[in-house]
């Protein structure tokens, strides 16, 4: 427990008890157990975090808080103000202009800073975070350590599934689910740690021991005003002036954002081996081996990259099965041979980068390399088999790098034709709608343009940019385009166009168990639907009766 005058040392904010008689000091020698963002989250002992909002202030709801339990507020002089009229008891409230930016520590200093009994490996980037994340924690596992997951599909502790809703929780939930996880005897947790999170302070007074990058691409910026905006978010887990910057740095350099980000992860350290750099001699954001090239030239055969990387990658071998082997070598100069079983040249590159971050906490290297060569990831390049005879998949890629590297994935893996189906989530990053289309256009034989998380915005008006940017590729260089709102059915449609030796992937939602329209979250999981289409497939066989592909407008291409 904390006491409210110590907690208020702690974030410098000031002590005042609204509504309280002279000599009256009660409220302030409360003892607090916890604190929320939340109003209705609050349980008694618990300090209410009343942020002011774009909408409403938080302190608008302190009388809720304080009819849970809520023996302080923390707000600034407006939510003050609103506290004194919500009651007529004696309340303390720390008083704070920015309390935004008091929360994290705020929260740290509640639960006993937790992140300090603990190592703890924060992985940011645009794409890989919550591959890379569970093979570090398969890594880590199979070197005995006792480890804790925060992620984008689900939270666990030593295995067991907690679910989560955001890739990062905010500063509240994260240090109390940290001092639970200290608690069970976590030594080690491995965390995505996304742009909004470290823009917002979801991970502030999080002590990181190690912080991991895997590569940079268009995504976010709805929030981020440009892409040099979305990297400075990144930054804030590397950089010399950061409050949240990580003791060590392992850095992917694979692409030219990743080299840019090693020079801020260097800058100000005595210790040159603070930093580590992995490269594959490819780009790690879209799998493109040709990207070696640009700033500098990074290549896993030689020249600046092999001479100045301390891990590289060579001899990979993709199989058949979509398992992959290459030879990882270290900063110790020992080649060691280590397997993958995701498809995709930049899941090579995942691995890589799990395999030094298991090492940057003093994980026996051999054992983290054992340790990830059968992992799977919910939702990231997952088979959905029921007998048929060509490959379905289901993918998150939700961004146009990690949409061309998927498709070139499975491309690549067969000789067949490859259909898609794709869509771009509501109230988010509007310009890569169109370029989501065109790379789907460039890359595939069929693409079904259909929902995807539609949230408040008009699904047709989603479909539509999307299907311009199809469209803006020359008929000769694309392949078929239909429009199908309805995403079962457009499923079914693709399912009803693969042939023998095929490939049908469904991007853009992958391990999520629900579609957001207008609001309203309607069960929905990709891996299901596909499922349940196949087995419609099985039934009618290949040349039998399929549903009809309705539910939207046609618009035929070249084959």
């Amino acid at each position: 427990m904390t006491q409210i005058s110590v907690l208020a040392d702690a974030i410098g904010a000031r002590v005042e008890i609204v509504n309280a008689a002279a000599g009256d000091d009660a409220a302030r020698a409360a003892a607090v157990t916890g604190i929320d963002l939340r109003a209705q989250g609050i349980r008694p002992g618990d300090v209410f975090a009343a942020l002011p909002g774009a909408r409403a202030h938080g302190a608008s709801f302190a009388g809720t808080a304080l009819e849970r339990g809520a023996v302080a507020v923390l707000t600034d002089e407006a939510g003050r103000d609103l506290v004194a009229e919500a009651t007529s008891d004696p309340v303390a409230v720390l008083v704070h202009p920015e309390p935004r930016a008091a929360l994290g520590a705020a929260s740290a200093t509640v639960y006993g800073h937790p992140s300090r009994s603990m190592q703890v490996i924060g992985i940011t980037g645009t794409s890989g975070k919550t591959t890379t994340s569970y093979l570090v924690e398969a890594g880590l596992v199979a070197a005995g350590r006792v480890v804790g997951l925060v992620g984008t599909v689900e939270t666990r502790i030593e295995g067991i599934r907690v679910p989560s809703t955001l890739t990062t929780p905010e500063a509240p939930q994260l240090h109390a689910l940290f001092a639970v996880m200290r608690e069970r005897g976590v030594d080690t947790v491995v965390m995505e740690v996304s742009s909004h999170a470290l823009a917002l302070g979801r991970v502030d007074a999080t002590e990181f021991a190690v912080g991991g990058f895997t590569n940079l691409s268009q995504d976010h910026l709805d929030f981020h005003k440009d892409l040099d905006d979305y990297f400075g978010a990144k930054a804030r887990l590397f950089a010399e002036d950061s409050p949240v910057r990580a003791q060590r740095a392992v850095v992917c350099t694979d692409d030219a954002w990743g080299r840019r980000m090693a020079e801020v992860a260097r800058a100000g350290r005595d210790d040159a081996t603070a930093v580590r750099t992995v490269t594959t001699g490819g780009d790690s954001a879209t799998g493109d081996d040709s990207a070696a090239g640009d700033a500098g030239g990074v290549g896993a055969a030689g020249g600046v990259g092999a001479a100045g990387t301390d891990w590289t990658v060579t001899d990979d071998v993709p199989e058949e099965t979509g398992v992959q082997q290459f030879t990882l070598t270290g900063p110790d100069g020992i080649a060691r041979r280590a397997t993958v079983g995701l498809p995709g040249r930049y899941n090579v590159t995942n691995a890589a980068l799990a395999v030094a971050l298991c090492a940057e906490v003093g994980a026996d290297i051999d054992a983290a390399i054992r340790g990830i060569a059968d992992v799977a990831v919910p939702g990231r390049v997952e088979r959905v088999e029921r007998g048929q005879d060509f490959l379905a998949v289901v993918d998150y890629a939700h961004k146009p790098a990690a949409l061309e590297a998927v498709i070139g994935t499975l491309r690549a893996a067969t000789e067949g034709r490859v259909a898609v189906v794709v869509g771009a989530g509501g109230d988010r990053d509007r310009t890569k709608r169109p370029i989501m289309g065109e790379v789907a256009a460039r890359a595939a034989d069929l693409v079904v343009v259909t929902d995807d998380n539609p949230r408040t915005e008009n699904p047709a008006a989603i479909r539509a940019a999307v299907l311009d940017g199809a469209h803006s590729v020359p008929p000769a260089e694309r392949g078929e385009i239909l429009e199908i709102g309805d995403r079962a059915a457009a499923i079914d449609a693709a399912v009803a166009w693969a042939r023998p030796g095929d490939v049908v992937l469904v991007a853009g939602k992958g391990h999520e168990t629900g579609q957001e329209i207008d609001g309203v979250k309607h069960p929905f999981d990709d891996r299901e639907v596909l499922g349940a289409a196949l087995d419609k497939y099985r039934t009618a066989g290949p040349d039998g009766d399929h549903p009809p592909a309705a539910g939207g407008s046609h618009h035929g291409g070249k084959a």
